[in-house]
């Protein structure tokens, strides 16, 4: 139990490091990249959540082709 508390409290020592914001963001944001950034980042997962919908449909009907095939 003593373990963890001590890597709890050294991760969250180490955590408040990082609580600053960095000026990167506050640059993006005045020149209006930040948009771009998140325009394209929407349009990864709006790809890969139809992936994945493309794969469940493909996978479903092999399903049903494997289990009309079958005698139960």
């Amino acid at each position: 139990m003593k373990r963890i508390i001590s890597i709890a409290a050294s991760l969250g020592i180490t955590f408040t490091g990082y609580a600053q914001e960095p000026e990167m963001a506050d640059g993006m944001r005045s020149e209006g990249k930040i948009y771009v950034v998140v325009a394209i980042l929407a349009v990864i997962l709006f790809g890969l959540v139809a992936y994945l919908i493309s794969i469940d449909r493909k996978v479903t009907k092999l399903e049903q082709r494997l289990n009309d095939g079958k005698p139960r």
